[in-house]
């Protein structure tokens, strides 16, 4: 039996100079329907993830791509027995995802699509070079065998790991991937403003992966971590657990992984 939460994660790159202004509607509407989760806001566009009932779901989506702005939105769905969320926020941003760079028009300039299904053949491929964009603790859970981990805490400390370690031939075919494909948008475009010619990235990030080939090949090793109380789904999308405090035994939770240090007992997770 299909659980009753719907978790749905968007993003979508748009001229939104109005942002701060829906953000109030925005807020009632998804209040109106009782639904949780995060959506962030700014010039640039937006990027949620948020959960609630299937009409509930369906309302928003409905309600936001009714702005011609977000027409074109996509997302990807996962559902849970329990609600991921403990409240709704929607937030204002300079960036929807911040890597700190100014005038990069990932919606004009990211890299080239990789879809799932093609994504086993192309990491395969001669001289290819595959880079991981997400942080350290997130690697950790799972990743792509064979691929680079720039060991970053923070998304926006990418930018400085490719200045110091990259230093390829321009022509050195490179694939990204993240957990949903926001983070690659950019990533992407930061890369091809550096030089490089041949740059791709994998569409709809690990999550579409799982999604879409159910990971049969065998690629992807571990499993694949997420910003809310689920923490980790495998290859399903089915919320799992990644563990205990070494020390307390206490589960560890996303604060926890990101802070390498157990909520509950203060250790080091290190």
């Amino acid at each position: 039996m299909q659980s009753n939460i719907v978790i749905a994660a968007f993003y979508h790159f748009a001229d939104f100079p109005d942002y701060a202004e829906k953000r109030r509607e925005w807020l009632e509407f998804c209040n109106e329907r009782g639904l949780k989760g995060t959506i962030l806001m700014a010039s640039e566009g937006i990027n949620s993830t948020i959960s609630g009932s299937r009409a509930g779901i369906d309302a928003l989506l409905d309600f936001i791509r009714a702005d011609t702005r977000f027409s074109g939105l996509a997302w990807k769905e996962s559902y849970a027995d329990f609600q991921p969320f403990e409240r709704m926020k929607v937030r204002l941003k300079s960036e929807i995802v911040r890597l700190g760079i100014v005038n990069l028009e990932p919606k004009n300039f990211a890299g080239t699509y990789i879809k799932p299904k093609d994504w086993d053949e192309f990491m395969a491929k001669p001289g290819v070079k595959i880079i991981d964009t997400r942080n350290d603790y997130e690697v950790k859970i799972g990743h792509f065998a064979g691929a680079i981990n720039p060991k970053t805490r923070n998304f926006r400390d990418f930018p400085a790991w490719a200045e110091e370690n990259l230093h390829l031939s321009p022509e050195t075919p490179i694939g990204m991937y993240c957990t949903g494909g926001i983070r690659c948008e950019k990533s992407t475009a930061y890369l091809k403003t550096r030089g490089f010619k041949n740059v791709y990235h994998l569409q709809g990030g690990i999550l579409q992966y799982l999604e879409d080939t159910g990971n049969k090949g065998k690629k992807w090793q571990g499993e694949c971590f997420v910003f809310d109380d689920r923490v980790a789904v495998n290859n399903d999308l089915a919320p799992t657990s990644v563990g205990s405090c070494p020390d307390c035994g206490s589960p560890l939770t996303t604060d926890s992984l990101k802070n390498s240090r157990c909520g509950d007992c203060n250790k080091s997770l290190i």
